[in-house]
Formats: structure tokens, sequence, C-alpha cells
């Protein structure tokens, strides 16, 4: 029986590039997100590439009254169900800054909401003893960043609740998957200065799989992030704090 997938965020680039990587071995698909017409070709382009079935809903983080349908929907799949979390902001530090009240927007879209939309659908992995969560999270959530901590913040909250939610649905047959990528080329790093080892979406999907193949818990993609990272992160803070980086 073919895997049925929610992929929330699912009209942004690294989404699509796992939608049809999961369509083409015959996956269920349900793609949600806000935009809907665009997503409705999304689902069309799926059927043709192989999916079991492949159908689109609303999904908005920063609305609760969307949670529901989708829960619904996916209590009524059969098999297995699986989700992918592709969610996130990132307006300019420098907005965050002027008007401190797109903090919230920021968190909701890139942490609570999400997060809202998995804790309902645990229940269901763990009554049938199977399932997937893929959360992407950004390797800016690993330390404060002077160029973008309120999204690295809202992502690291984000990376502790996958290892819980890692540890819960581990002891049913379920499993959590964190992923995180460094620069990648998305609408959401359109136009930012300073970018550097740009990895493409279709490389972020192509890891994507073969972590879940391995059964990996988290993975920074492309892999020479993981390096990077831990470079970061072992920089004293007397000494980080000065650093533009």
């Amino acid at each position: 029986m073919a895997e049925t997938w929610i992929i929330l965020g699912a009209s942004s680039s690294m989404a699509r590039a796992l939608a049809r990587r999961l369509a083409a071995r015959g996956d269920g698909l349900i793609l949600a997100g806000r935009e809907l017409a665009d997503l409705e070709r999304d689902a069309a382009d799926a059927r043709v590439r192989g999916a079991a079935f492949a159908e689109t809903i609303r999904f908005d983080a920063r609305d609760p009254a969307c949670l529901a349908p989708i829960l619904a929907r996916a209590e009524a799949c059969e098999g297995t169900v699986s989700a992918a979390v592709f969610v996130g902001s990132m307006p300019p530090q420098a907005e965050i800054d002027a008007d401190p009240g797109l903090i919230e927007g920021v968190v909701t879209d890139s942490f609570t909401g999400p997060a809202r939309l998995l804790q309902g659908l645990a229940p269901i992995i763990e009554a049938r003893g199977a399932g997937t969560v893929i959360g992407v999270g950004s390797v800016a959530g690993d330390r404060g960043r002077i160029g973008n901590y309120v999204y690295g913040a809202a992502k690291a909250a984000f990376a502790t609740y996958l290892s819980g939610l890692r540890n819960r649905l581990g002891r049913a047959g379920g499993h959590v998957l964190t992923v995180k990528p460094g620069f990648t080329d998305t609408a959401m790093t359109w136009g930012i200065e300073g970018m550097f080892l740009v990895a493409s979406p279709d490389k972020v999907a192509d890891d994507i799989l073969t972590a879940l193949e391995k059964r990996r818990n988290v993975i920074y993609t492309p892999f020479f992030w993981m390096g990077i990272m831990g470079i970061i992160r072992l920089i004293p803070e007397r000494v980080f704090k000065k650093l533009s980086v």
C-alpha cells in the first residue's frame, strides 16, 4: 500500500522537489498551503509522475482553524501517513528591529503553526505503528547571529520540538528526521547578500530521501554545513558576539 504524505508549505521549491520524487515512487500526496491554485497544478503534475493520488488542502500556519480538515483527511487515509514540513518566514532582521510586532508571525510560521499540526498527527502515527515526520529547520537555528536571530530562534525551537517528537514517536514505530539546510536557492533567500555555497532544492530533496533510507535523525544539507556549523558553535561567546557572521 502506498504511503501518504502531507506536505506543509508545498509551494516552496524544496517541497516541490521532494514531492516530485515521492510521486515518482507511487506515494500519495496531500499538498497543503495557502496558494491552492498553484498547488492544483503541482497535484496534476504529481499524478502524471505516478502518484497514487495527489490533492490539495488549505494550510496557513497562522490560522488554527485549518488544522481540523487536514487531520480529518489524514485519519481517513489508509495505511501509513507521514508529513514533511517546509513552512517558515524570514523577514529581514532590520525590519523586525524596526517593528518587533513581526516576531509573532515569524515564530508562528516557523515553529508553533507546524507544531500544532504535528501534535495532532502524532496520535495517528502512534495508532498505526508507522509514519515519518520530516521537519525542515535551518542552520540558522544552531546559533544566534546578528543578521537573523529571530528566525534562528524560531528554527532552534522547532529543532528542539522535533527532538522531543522523535523521542515520542520512536517508541511507537514512527520516525522523525530533522533537516538543517544551509543556503538554498529558494524564494526566501532571493536577494540576500553574502550567501555562499548555495545548494539547489533538488540537492536538498535527494539528501532527504537518502537520510530517510538510512533512518537518520538529523542531517545538514549539503553535508559540509555540519563542519561549518560545528566550527561556529565552538567559537567562544566573547569572540562570537563581535563577529558579523
